[in-house]
């Protein structure tokens, strides 16, 4: 868990078909709702599908990049996280393996879709068994690359990957040998920012 971070550059060596296959049979155990198991993957080598996939994530990256160079817009990162960043959307088509992470929104159930603001409680069913496969791959000596944007483009990715229409696109997750050393510590905020003991005025310490 300290080691898994988005890897913006790969090498071009692809990943066994065995190292998927494991990583899949461990992230398969993630919690899920009634467990109804509504996740599948669809990993993607082919060249073309890659260099399409590429496209469409260049065009959705390309107007965030400008507004924030030009001023009119954050994203709170630092500039080198900004350019490895655009890096990776660049070069997205060159990434030796596409995952499809989808799902079946019938076998989820988002409790909290009538509330007035925006439903997140449906992803509990999806996104720990996209981050299991995240984890059990790093296990292997494979990163990855969390992203969600090119769900924005889900009508041309569906139809360019023949993804069923019962299924939607949750997020994509790039997979590959990384070009250099995993890290040996990821920046994040300290646990007693992150979590309170009954109140938040309490933070947890140990």
């Amino acid at each position: 868990m300290r080691t898994t971070f988005n890897c913006r550059e790969y090498r071009p060596d692809p990943v066994p078909d065995e190292l998927f296959h494991r990583a899949i049979e461990l992230a398969r155990f993630a919690p899920n709702g009634g467990n109804r198991q509504p996740v599948r993957f669809l990993i993607v080598r082919d060249a073309e599908k890659r260099r399409r996939l590429g496209e469409l994530y260049l065009d959705e990256w390309k107007g965030p990049y400008e507004a924030v160079r030009a001023g009119r817009q954050t994203l709170g990162l630092p500039s080198s996280a900004h350019q490895a960043a655009n890096r990776f959307a660049e070069r997205f088509a060159e990434h030796p393996t596409v995952i499809v992470v989808c799902a079946d929104l019938a076998a989820v159930y988002p409790t909290d879709a009538n509330l007035d603001r925006l439903s997140v409680v449906g992803g509990a069913s999806i996104y720990p068994m996209a981050h299991n496969l995240c984890l059990a791959l790093r296990d292997q000596g494979v990163a990855t690359t969390f992203t969600t944007l090119l769900v924005a483009r889900e009508p041309e990715v569906k139809e360019l990957l023949g993804v069923p229409e019962h299924l939607a696109t949750a997020c994509h997750i790039v997979a590959g040998y990384p070009a250099g050393s995993f890290p040996t510590r990821l920046r994040r905020l300290p646990v007693a920012e992150l979590a309170f003991l009954e109140s938040f005025d309490r933070p947890l310490s140990p």
